[in-house]
């Protein structure tokens, strides 16, 4: 098999070639070229599983170029294997019959986050013998790899502008979704705020991998690191803090997290998305949670940047319309400090990029209109093994009572602009005091009316802004309440 593609396979008998998901209902291209290489293109798309393909016929012009027709049971596929030459007119070739040795020499392979889930399809042959004889190397089409990573400028250009920057490398030889095979990176970091001109070479280095849902077939999200020339973590490089405090002290109380992001949408003209030209909508009080034309704007991007993180293999665990028309709030977790940052900084990757699509900015800028109108917010939810257990409220009140004494510690890195949106108003506590309480949403720590009725289980952080960064947020609590 090409390179990338995992060693586990499903061996199928003469007539049929069998998959297990994420098979697409439109063409798929292959070419057999004369240097003994055979092309398989796949398009990925959610169908029922065990869809079922059947090797029905080949085509020959040479003993080193050969052309198949390969169907999947109801129209699932439709494929063609052809001389590159005649791809775009492979529906007039000649067909012959396949002989059942040829037709058991193809193989399916995939791209699976684990044993059972084939994560995106590949279809693929694993060895094919014309009938003139000749044996054809399979390898798969070139790969986008989306190398993706933050410049640490969060709330410092404006609601315009974020601190997600990309660039795309094309891989000839792909590599599975999920590995952290992909090879390190440089970018022009005096062009990000990120190193000066006359060094400016900045490493990207790979620390988490998913599939591509906006371009689909074997392409991949990667998300990066950045580390300077001598590879040593950037100052920007948040993530690696949280790394050198997971003692096996810490590890042992497993901590997890969930993050309430908080956005809001704009419009071209930098108009809150759906708000009346020259104008104001209704005062809030319909638009938390609404259904209909009047009561929610945007969802339309909403529901495909959820779309987005499930096919992304993300932890998103919900959606909701917020306070504010025009403002809305997804939800990542629960999961440990590292994978829930990952996943936050690609989910707002993919919002970001969805939202060109769109012509839709969105922005987490914690106070983006003043007045009588709520901020944005990331509350945090966060536990540890102790707080799960039997008496853990115990361990709850302790953690805040830790967290009071470094309250002014925390708002300092809790994101940029936050003091306008902690005003002791629209569900906040004042950003100069510490308060904490049951169900209380203008608290600065709120304990969930279920946790404190069952006496177990996790306490809200309200005080982060909506631009904060996740893995500073979550190293702080774990230093503040595990290592202090």
């Amino acid at each position: 098999m090409g390179a990338g593609y995992p060693a586990e396979q499903r061996r199928v008998s003469s007539s049929c070639l069998e998959s297990r998901q994420y098979l697409k209902a439109e063409p798929v291209v292959a070419v057999a070229r004369p240097a003994d290489e055979l092309y398989l293109k796949t398009r990925p798309a959610l169908l029922s599983t065990h869809s079922r393909i059947d090797a029905a016929s080949v085509s020959s012009s040479s003993t080193k170029m050969a052309a198949a027709s390969i169907s999947v049971s109801k129209a699932a596929v439709t494929a063609q294997l052809a001389p590159s030459s005649h791809v775009s007119k492979a529906s007039s070739l000649k067909t012959l019959p396949l002989s059942a040795g040829q037709a058991s020499g193809f193989g399916v392979s995939g791209f699976f986050s684990n044993k059972n889930e084939l994560r995106s399809t590949v279809s693929a042959v694993k060895s094919f013998t014309p009938r003139q004889g000749g044996v054809f190397k399979i390898v798969a089409l070139a790969q986008k790899a989306e190398y993706i990573w933050m410049d640490g400028q969060e709330g410092q250009k404006g609601i315009r502008f974020n601190e997600m920057r990309s660039k795309t490398k094309v891989l000839q030889r792909p590599i599975r979704a999920g590995s952290l095979d992909f090879p390190q990176w440089s970018f022009d970091g005096s062009s990000t705020g990120q190193a000066e001109g006359k060094f400016s070479d900045c490493i990207l280095n790979p620390v988490f991998t998913c599939p591509d849902p906006i371009r689909g077939e074997n392409h991949v999200l990667v998300l990066c690191e950045v580390l300077n020339p001598d590879s040593t973590p950037h100052e920007t490089n948040t993530r690696r803090k949280i790394q050198d405090i997971l003692s096996p002290d810490v590890l042992a109380e497993e901590t997890l997290f969930g993050f309430e992001q908080e956005y809001t949408m704009f419009n071209k003209a930098c108009k809150v998305y759906g708000w009346p030209e020259g104008g104001f909508p209704h005062p809030q009080g319909p638009f938390y949670c609404g259904v209909g034309l009047e009561a929610v704007y945007g969802r339309p991007l909403v529901e495909a940047h959820m779309d987005a993180c499930i096919k992304a293999g993300l932890k998103i665990s919900g959606i909701n319309a917020e306070v504010m028309p025009g403002q809305w709030e997804f939800q990542i977790g629960p999961a440990g400090p590292l994978e829930v940052g990952d996943h936050v900084m690609l989910a707002r990757w993919l919002l970001h990029r969805l939202g060109e699509d769109f012509g839709i900015t969105c922005t987490f800028e914690p106070k983006p209109m003043e007045g009588d109108w709520n901020g944005a917010g990331a509350h945090t939810n966060y536990s540890t093994k102790t707080m799960r257990e039997e008496g853990g409220i115990k361990a709850i009140h302790a953690a805040i009572e830790k967290l009071s004494k470094k309250h002014a510690e925390h708002i300092s890195q809790y994101g940029l602009g936050n003091e306008r949106r902690l005003t002791g108003k629209h569900e906040t506590a004042n950003i100069n005091t510490f308060k904490s309480g049951v169900a209380d949403r203008g608290a600065s720590i709120r304990i969930p009316l279920g946790v404190s009725l069952e006496g177990k289980g996790y306490l809200e952080d309200r005080r982060p802004a909506a631009n904060v960064d996740p893995y500073v947020v979550s190293r702080m609590l774990i230093q503040t309440t595990l290592k202090n």
